[in-house]
């Protein structure tokens, strides 16, 4: 691994170089149904994505290796380990004369995050090896690598708003508003199997009933207003931010900076922990808020912008 190698993440790729976003994934609900027989957890989440993102480059030719620069270069850890490369090497097992190449990842989204930094990295991968190889997205070789990856892959690789259920491979879109946000991560790893772990689930338990089903949420439909959906979103929960308090109770000091800025609608975790959001109704009370929170807390990684 390197770090250093540039110093923008927007810089001119170079002739014949592919470049992908490797978005931000937000979990702006996430509710465990239960731990199945094979120790997989059976989620219903609703996904959208942050204007933030990781950047990957593929410049074709040559064996496959991966670089890594940027200001979280050092976060990625060993470069062997890299989603980025499981994914390309799982490709390449099932289409023939796969052409790879060079990947350089630019990194600025926090690792072990509940974002999907990972996740969104490897599916930018295969966007690009898609493009490079002339496959289709939804190529059914590229949807099993996606699975193959990690749970949180398949959603990554379209990047585009959903309620995602099973164990993450089934997805049907929604059509989200912009929505003002914050994101703030405290800086701390949270691994998502001691989360899970935390959570206490036996192999088989379910953790909602069938008047949980029976009574779940109603997303609103295309066209509905941001105080509509902030309203439904409202409705739901993370299952995972009281597990992940207890190993990382920093989560809740975040929780409470978002929830103490003024215009924030909608304060929780995505994901396992430890990054949290807030929804405001406006960029500008998003700006505000982001400031209170970097002043209060230099230390912390925030990012204002939208999801969608």
């Amino acid at each position: 691994m390197t770090s250093g190698e540039t110093t923008d993440a927007a810089a001119n790729s170079i002739a014949g170089e592919f470049v992908e976003e490797a978005r931000a994934k937000v979990n702006l609900t996430l509710r465990v149904v239960g731990r199945r027989v094979d120790g997989y957890h059976d989620l219903e989440s609703v996904v959208a994505f942050a204007d933030c993102a990781d950047r990957l480059t593929l410049l074709p030719g040559g064996p496959l290796r991966l670089r890594t620069s940027g200001p979280l270069a050092d976060a990625c850890g060993e470069v062997d380990d890299n989603l980025v490369l499981k994914a390309a090497r799982l490709l390449a097992e099932r289409v023939e004369g796969l052409k790879s190449g060079t990947f350089t990842l630019y990194k600025v989204l926090p690792v072990a995050a509940g974002i999907g930094g990972g996740s969104a990295d490897a599916a930018a991968a295969l966007r690009l090896l898609a493009r490079a190889n002339g496959l289709a997205t939804d190529d059914a070789r590229l949807i099993e690598v996606a699975r193959l990856t990690g749970a949180d892959v398949p959603v990554c690789v379209p990047s585009r708003a959903c309620v995602m259920t099973g164990v993450g491979e089934k997805l049907v879109a929604l059509k989200l508003p912009k929505l003002a946000s914050v994101l703030v991560n405290p800086r701390v790893a949270v691994a998502t199997k001691d989360v899970f772990a935390a959570l206490g689930l036996r192999n088989g338990e379910l953790l909602v009933g069938v008047t949980d089903v029976i009574q779940a949420i109603v997303w609103p439909e295309d066209g509905a207003s941001t105080g509509d959906w902030i309203e439904a979103f409202g409705s739901g929960t993370n299952d995972l931010e009281e597990p992940a308090k207890r190993i990382q109770p920093v989560i809740g000091g975040v929780l409470s900076a978002l929830g103490e800025c003024r215009g924030a609608k909608l304060v929780r975790m995505s994901g396992s922990g430890a990054t949290c959001f807030a929804i405001f109704d406006d960029a500008a009370a998003a700006q505000t808020a982001a400031e209170k929170v970097r002043l209060a807390h230099p230390e912390w990684w925030v990012h204002a912008g939208s999801l969608s």
